[in-house]
Protein backbone atom coordinates (compact mmCIF):
# COMPACT_ATOMS: atom_id res chain seq x y z
CA UNK A 1 0.00 0.00 0.00
CA UNK A 2 1.26 3.25 -0.83
CA UNK A 3 1.87 6.47 1.82
CA UNK A 4 1.31 9.07 -0.52
CA UNK A 5 -1.92 9.85 -2.62
CA UNK A 6 -1.93 12.29 -5.16
CA UNK A 7 -4.61 13.50 -7.55
CA UNK A 8 -4.64 15.95 -10.08
CA UNK A 9 -7.55 18.34 -9.80
CA UNK A 10 -7.45 19.40 -13.75
CA UNK A 11 -7.08 15.77 -15.04
CA UNK A 12 -8.00 13.64 -11.90
CA UNK A 13 -5.27 11.38 -12.36
CA UNK A 14 -4.91 9.67 -9.16
CA UNK A 15 -1.06 9.12 -8.52
CA UNK A 16 0.24 6.49 -5.61
CA UNK A 17 3.47 6.49 -4.40
CA UNK A 18 5.55 5.78 -1.35
CA UNK A 19 7.12 8.40 0.64
CA UNK A 20 10.46 10.08 -0.27
CA UNK A 21 13.68 10.11 2.08
CA UNK A 22 13.09 13.67 2.09
CA UNK A 23 9.87 13.43 3.09
CA UNK A 24 10.28 10.65 5.76
CA UNK A 25 13.02 13.25 7.50
CA UNK A 26 10.56 15.65 7.53
CA UNK A 27 7.79 13.54 8.80
CA UNK A 28 10.16 12.43 11.76
CA UNK A 29 11.10 16.36 12.68
CA UNK A 30 7.41 17.13 12.61
CA UNK A 31 6.90 14.25 15.07
CA UNK A 32 9.61 15.09 17.11
CA UNK A 33 8.35 18.91 16.95
CA UNK A 34 5.48 17.42 18.01
CA UNK A 35 5.93 15.35 20.48
CA UNK A 36 8.07 18.38 21.92
CA UNK A 37 5.38 20.80 22.01
CA UNK A 38 3.08 19.18 23.64
CA UNK A 39 5.59 17.44 26.23
CA UNK A 40 6.06 21.45 27.10
CA UNK A 41 2.44 22.06 27.22
CA UNK A 42 1.84 19.06 29.45
CA UNK A 43 4.79 20.32 32.01
CA UNK A 44 3.28 23.84 31.78
CA UNK A 45 -0.13 22.33 33.20
CA UNK A 46 1.75 20.54 35.58
CA UNK A 47 3.69 23.48 36.92
CA UNK A 48 0.36 24.74 37.17
CA UNK A 49 -1.54 22.23 39.26
CA UNK A 50 1.87 22.37 41.70
CA UNK A 51 1.28 25.58 41.60
CA UNK A 52 -2.32 25.75 42.63
CA UNK A 53 -2.01 22.91 45.58
CA UNK A 54 0.56 25.03 47.09
CA UNK A 55 -1.04 28.24 47.61
CA UNK A 56 -4.60 25.92 48.65
CA UNK A 57 -2.21 24.25 51.18
CA UNK A 58 -0.70 27.50 52.14
CA UNK A 59 -4.53 29.16 52.32
CA UNK A 60 -5.63 26.42 54.32
CA UNK A 61 -8.27 25.54 52.12
CA UNK A 62 -10.02 23.02 49.36
CA UNK A 63 -10.29 23.65 45.60
CA UNK A 64 -13.92 23.03 46.44
CA UNK A 65 -13.79 26.06 48.90
CA UNK A 66 -11.44 28.29 46.49
CA UNK A 67 -13.95 27.59 43.83
CA UNK A 68 -16.72 28.92 46.52
CA UNK A 69 -14.99 31.87 47.11
CA UNK A 70 -14.51 32.76 43.77
CA UNK A 71 -18.33 32.22 42.64
CA UNK A 72 -17.03 29.14 39.75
Amino acid sequence: MADVVEIDASTGEVTERDFTTDELEQRALDLAASVAAQAAVDEAAAVKVVAREALLARLGITADEARLLLGN
